[in-house]
Order: C-alpha cells, then structure tokens, then sequence
C-alpha cells in the first residue's frame, strides 16, 4: 500500500522470492509505470475475495517542521481499513513506513478498528516492520538485509513475518512491542544523521588549522571504541565522566574558539552529560537519603527532618 521507492523495492522482492504482490497507489502515473513493468498495479485496495494476505503500509510519512505529517499515511490506512471490513480472511496490516513511536498500536489501529468495525489481533493482525532501505540502492538493500525488525503483540503475526522475511538472510531481530520497532528506525536514522553531523563539524575546524580530514576521520573510525565496539556508549542514564572526555570535550570547544569556529553538536554534547550528570546525582541522592531514614528508622531513633539533617 503506497508504491514510491520503498512500496516498489518491498513488491519487487517479494515477487523475485516468488510471491504474488499487488501494488496500490493513488497516483494514476505510477501505477502505470509499474504495469508497464509487467506487475500487478491498482489505484485501490479490494480484499473481498483476496486469500489470507499481508498488507505492507509502505505510505509517505514527510516531515513538516518539526513533526511527521502523517496524512498521507492515515488516508491510506483508513482504505486499508475499509477493505478489510469486506474481506473474510484474516490479514495482517504490516507498518514499514517510518513513523513516530507508538503509531502502529495508536493511530494504525484506531483507524483500522473504526474503518473496518473489527478488533485489532483478532478480525486482522497488526506488526510493525520497518525498512531500512538506502534510496540510492532501495531495491538492492531489501534483497539483501543486514537487520530486519518485526514487532507485534500476537506471536502468530511475528512467525509468520519470520517466514516470510528470514530467507532474505541478515541479523532478525523480534518485539513484542510495536513502538519498539518504531523508536529502532528513528533512532537508526538520527544516528547516522548526528555521525555525520560530527565530522562536518570537525571537517570546519580541521580546514581552519589546514588539516586535510580524510585521513584523520579514517583512522578515528578504527581507533574510537564508539566505532568498533557496538557495545560502547549504548546504556542510557549513564553519563560519562572519568578523565579523557570531559577534559577533550570541554578543552576542544575551547580550542575550537581560538580558532573561531562555533561548534554547536560538541556544545550539546556536553550540556546533555552535564544534565544526564545532575539527574543522577539527584538519584543518588535521593536513594540515600531514602536508606538512611530507613536505617534511623529500623534502629528505632526519632526520624530526622530535613532541615534538621541540614
């Protein structure tokens, strides 16, 4: 459902893997593009004598500012939903669009629940999905996985995803909980954003010095254990601290503006340990006073107040 770069590279693997595949899009062009291909394409979803299906929601989700408009996606879920209302096999509504936390078991059921009149995991299944696929190489990254996500709170919809999915190969990993899948791709997708982020900013310090960054950006790619150890770095509400990084981090942005370049992304880099730092002090704290007063009050002396304690 929705038949851009990732609905066309998801159809075209399944159809390369042997199965049948119907392509749904509104835009009357690309449907033509696609039967012009020899596939089987339509402007509108019709499940009324379809046997038991997957359904892959493979919608537009843009950003619009700072929020996903989501308009697109709800109009061709609400279709979604009114077909399954005519279908007498059960299918499974997969989300493979990139879509904010929480929206395959919010806005996806809701609307399929109210457009269909049937009960989520029960007239349908629901799961999550999603793609990670390169535009550049869409077709080729689907054929070819190195991770595929598959969340659903039925354990039916999530084997029958497996089965589908595993003989593509790469690392599968399962959840029970959609928004889980959610929150993996826009994390995916934010870290390779900020990454890159990184070295352009380093790349402007570098070319006020007249350093030539390639190299240097190579060797940091092997020698930092944030990039060879995929455990490193990854335990939130753990700040860092030690010697090296808050001296490099703080001793950097200074030398940065000897030279007179504003490094924003380092600047946040360290207001966020600084904050992650005051929360778990505050923890801390908190946890210990909570143990002394259950000392005091084991030991059967008078509880303190805080002001006393001052």
């Amino acid at each position: 459902m929705g038949s851009g770069v990732v609905g066309a590279a998801t159809g075209e693997g399944f159809l390369k893997a042997g199965h049948d595949v119907t392509f749904v899009d509104i835009n009357e062009v690309r449907v033509r593009e696609l039967r012009d291909r020899g596939w089987d394409a339509r402007t509108g979803i019709d499940l009324a004598d379809e046997p038991e299906s997957l359904i892959f929601l493979t919608l537009p989700t843009p950003n619009d500012g700072h929020r996903y408009d989501l308009s697109a996606f709800t109009a061709g879920t609400a279709a979604v939903g009114r077909a399954i209302a005519n279908a007498s096999a059960k299918h499974i509504v997969v989300v493979r669009s990139t879509v904010p936390p929480g929206t395959t078991e919010g806005l996806v059921k809701d609307t399929l629940e109210e457009a269909s009149g049937k009960v989520a995991n029960e007239g349908f299944g629901l799961a999550s999905n999603p793609e990670f696929l390169r535009a550049a190489s869409a077709a080729e990254d689907f054929a070819n996985p190195w991770m595929t996500i598959i969340a659903s709170r039925d354990p039916q919809n999530v084997e029958r995803l497996r089965a589908l999915l595993s003989p593509f190969g790469g690392e599968l990993r399962t959840f029970t909980n959609p928004a889980e899948a959610e929150f993996i791709k826009a994390a995916h997708n934010i870290y390779n954003a900020t990454k890159i982020s990184f070295w352009n900013e380093m790349w402007l310090v570098a070319q006020k010095i007249g350093l030539d960054l390639d190299p240097i950006a190579a060797t940091v790619a092997r020698s930092a254990e944030g990039s060879i150890n995929p455990e490193y770095g990854i335990r939130g509400g753990a700040p860092y601290g030690g010697v090296c990084l808050p001296k490099d981090t703080q001793g950097f942005l200074g030398f940065a503006g000897t030279v007179g370049v504003d490094m924003p992304l380092l600047s946040a880099v360290v207001e966020v340990n600084d904050r992650l730092a005051a929360i778990v002090d505050h923890e801390i704290e908190k946890v210990a006073h909570a143990d002394a007063s259950e000392l005091r009050g084991q030991s059967g002396a008078a509880p303190v107040t805080e002001r006393e304690s001052a």
